[in-house]
């Protein structure tokens, strides 16, 4: 009753929003809700309508949202969307909590003997190394470090069970060069989406990524 409840007021709210920021804001704040009411097919197209705001604009974090919604839905573009939220997250330096979180829905998706999962892990854990500070690093880290474990123990069939095993495991595939497994996630992404589907013109977005 609660989440219907703000989800009507939120409702309410759209009829009057035109600022893009505010709209999409509140079209991303309706697809959680209905995400938790399991009412996917309105879940999808406000998270959509918000995508469709955010990326014209720039606002990196709410196209990430919206793609993470989107992944939630059962859709058969699904999975989809979530190559697009992980695109954006991995590629643009936003809030790195929210990225961990659309790369953590990789991993869950993935098959545990399956490489997707682990380079998922390697990218997080990245992540975090270069974007957060303070007690959000030290939180992230912690976590990152212990999703990474277990994607080991699962991905080696349970034979990396020493802090030496972990090492050699990481080496063996490459998960400690961000040179190796950055390229073998934008394979993974091109797996997920298919040639020509894309959703945005990657090119013309990494022409705006800001520059140190």
């Amino acid at each position: 009753e609660l989440l219907e409840s703000r989800l009507a007021e939120l409702s309410g709210q759209l009829e009057n929003l035109g600022e893009p920021g505010a709209r999409a804001k509140a079209l991303l704040d309706s697809g959680y809700i209905l995400v938790d009411l399991e009412r996917f097919e309105e879940a999808w197209n406000v998270a959509q309508e918000a995508f469709d705001i955010a990326v014209p604009a720039q606002n990196w974090e709410h196209a990430v949202q919206a793609a993470d919604i989107m992944s939630q839905t059962e859709h058969e573009d699904a999975m989809k969307a979530l190559a697009h939220g992980i695109w954006l997250g991995v590629t643009y330096p936003i809030d790195p909590e929210l990225s961990v979180a659309v790369l953590e829905r990789l991993i869950e998706e993935t098959p545990p003997n399956a490489d997707g999962a682990a380079v998922a892990a390697a990218t997080s854990s990245y992540i975090v190394d270069m974007r957060a500070e303070g007690k959000q690093r030290e939180d992230l880290l912690f976590f990152t470090g212990q999703r990474m474990g277990e994607v080991a123990r699962k991905h080696s069939n349970g034979s990396v069970d020493s802090q030496e095993m972990f090492d050699f495991w990481l080496e063996r595939f490459e998960l400690n060069d961000p040179g190796a497994f950055l390229p073998r996630l934008a394979q993974i992404l091109d797996v997920m989406v298919p040639e020509g589907q894309w959703w945005f013109d990657r090119d013309e977005l990494r022409s705006k990524i800001p520059q140190e």
